[in-house]
């Protein structure tokens, strides 16, 4: 019983999502030609634990703020008691510890034929990371109560998790690249988004300002469908720019799901209406990660 709170605070349903980004810059490396299984391995390892670390910082911090405590979907571990504070806070330093871990090992073994400050550059790139993940809801300045989420998100699950995971299989880096990456961050804004609008009465009782907030329902939705739509034209962007063969449209195959998806948005009101959103929008971001890397492959 002890061990299943555990399991239920890391909220590895969140996993699909984090992984995304990791398996679309493997699979573009790989359709240039560089794989490295170990490497591979690594970069989910550490992803794993830094998305275990944010959902364990995640709940330690809003639940000393009393933000979860009238939340709506799945409950928050500290805010139910089902784990004290003083018990997450310590399971947050274990996190960023196996993170820091595993991120340093990943560093130094995927650019060990780079320059030693490159190595080093990713390690450090890799406390930033775990400084982000913390401070998202923790401390005085938490960013994620100033509605900063949504940039971190963009650089985090876009950014350094594609084109970082690209540029570690194949020692080198292209601007292109940015471009399924900042796709892939758009769609995982989006999901921050969807919990945004969901929780958007308890955040303006505790002051959590995040962008759906100030935003307000109608243009919360509004960015969201901007959101999706953009991430869709840049990975056609992209094939456009690196054409890749017949396959290369695969990822079309998620037009359907995302239309959808929207539709479900405009009617979403209250705030168990947003909380299937959330689980379908992660599922679809996968699907569209694979199939786009997949793609590229074939």
């Amino acid at each position: 019983m002890a061990q299943n709170k555990w399991v239920a605070a890391a909220r590895l349903r969140t996993l699909p999502l984090a992984f995304s980004s990791i398996i679309l810059g493997t699979c573009l490396a790989a359709a240039n030609g560089h794989y490295n299984w170990l490497t591979f391995v690594l970069c989910l390892t550490t992803t794993l634990f830094y998305q275990i670390l944010s959902n364990y910082a995640n709940d330690y911090g809003d639940g000393i703020r009393g933000t979860d405590a009238e939340r709506t979907g799945e409950q928050r571990a500290v805010a139910t008691g089902a784990i004290s504070a003083g018990q997450m806070k310590r399971a947050v330093i274990l996190m960023s510890l196996l993170s820091f871990l595993s991120g340093t090992v990943l560093s130094f073994y995927a650019t060990r034929d780079l320059p030693l400050w490159v190595s080093a550059g990713f390690a450090a790139l890799g406390l930033l990371a775990i400084l982000a993940a913390i401070t998202y809801t923790v401390g005085r300045r938490a960013y994620g109560y100033s509605g900063f989420g949504d940039i971190s998100v963009l650089l985090f699950f876009g950014w350094v998790g594609v084109a970082g995971s690209y540029f570690l299989q194949t020692n080198f880096l292209n601007w292109e690249v940015f471009l399924p990456a900042t796709a892939v961050g758009f769609l995982a804004m989006g999901v921050l988004n969807l919990n945004n609008m969901r929780d958007m009465d308890t955040d303006r009782k505790h002051h959590k300002k995040t962008l759906a907030l100030r935003l307000g329902l109608r243009y919360a939705k509004i960015y969201q469908g901007v959101l999706v739509i953009l991430a869709f034209d840049l990975a056609f962007l992209y094939n456009r720019l690196q054409p890749a063969g017949t396959w290369q449209s695969l990822y079309f195959v998620t037009i359907p799901f995302l239309i959808l998806h929207l539709l479900r948005v405009t009617r979403a009101q209250q705030p168990k209406d947003f909380e299937p959103l959330l689980k379908q929008l992660a599922l679809t971001t996968l699907l569209f990660s694979l199939l786009l890397g997949i793609g590229r492959i074939i």
